[in-house]
């Protein structure tokens, strides 16, 4: 069947009026965004669009409760903008369905829920309430994304030569020397943790003395 014939015939199941059903299915078709699609068979469809016609299905003739598994799951970004905004528009612009969603994605649930809760094995409730009440009471940090800008070589001879040690660019340099130099000049504390033996970055450290 094709995306337009399973619309057609979910229309049907759904007890839509014969003299609606036309203007419904061409509806839900254009609001999915599947108008170049409506003629190809269903099981050729991309995943994304596949998800985009079982939204259609489920919300025609705006049933009470529609119910969402994971709707954006494997979508590109914009694609997955997309479905969050068609989700959004029936649950909160127009006002006549509930829908319940489940997802993976905390980020999906802060752009679509008002309430959230938390499974466990699939069916234990752990916690319930607004994003912000699960985030106060259970949230345990903070997640940053850095960009670091690629030092150039002239910002490595810079640096070589605050630290004053006579070492070319490319030449090894131990790795104590180093710290010892950049804790003189200032170099803050919780980033020298960082590159000596012992420290987080012991690892590295150890490949690079073996290396």
């Amino acid at each position: 069947m094709t995306v337009e014939e399973h619309i057609w015939f979910y229309a049907r199941i759904k007890g839509i009026p014969a003299d609606k059903r036309e203007q419904i299915v061409e509806k839900a078709i254009l609001e999915l965004n599947l108008k170049d699609h409506r003629n190809k068979p269903a099981g050729t469809l991309s995943g994304g669009n596949k998800r985009k016609l079982s939204v259609a299905m489920a919300t025609l003739g705006n049933p009470p409760i529609i119910l969402l598994d994971e709707p954006s799951a494997g979508m590109d970004p914009e694609a997955r903008r997309f479905m969050w905004s068609v989700v959004e528009r029936i649950s909160q612009r127009d006002k006549k369905s509930a829908v319940i969603l489940t997802t993976h994605s905390m980020e999906e649930a802060e752009a679509l829920s008002t309430k959230m809760g938390i499974m466990v094995r699939g069916g234990i409730f752990r916690c319930y309430g607004s994003s912000q009440h699960i985030k106060n009471k259970y949230g345990t940090g903070f997640e940053i994304q850095l960009k670091i800008r690629k030092s150039t070589s002239k910002d490595e001879e810079e640096l070589l030569s605050r630290l004053k040690l006579d070492a070319a660019l490319g030449s090894r340099v131990k790795l104590n020397d180093a710290v010892e130099k950049a804790s003189q000049i200032g170099i803050n504390d919780i980033i020298l943790e960082q590159i000596k033996i012992d420290g987080l970055g012991s690892d590295l450290a150890h490949e690079a003395a073996n290396s």
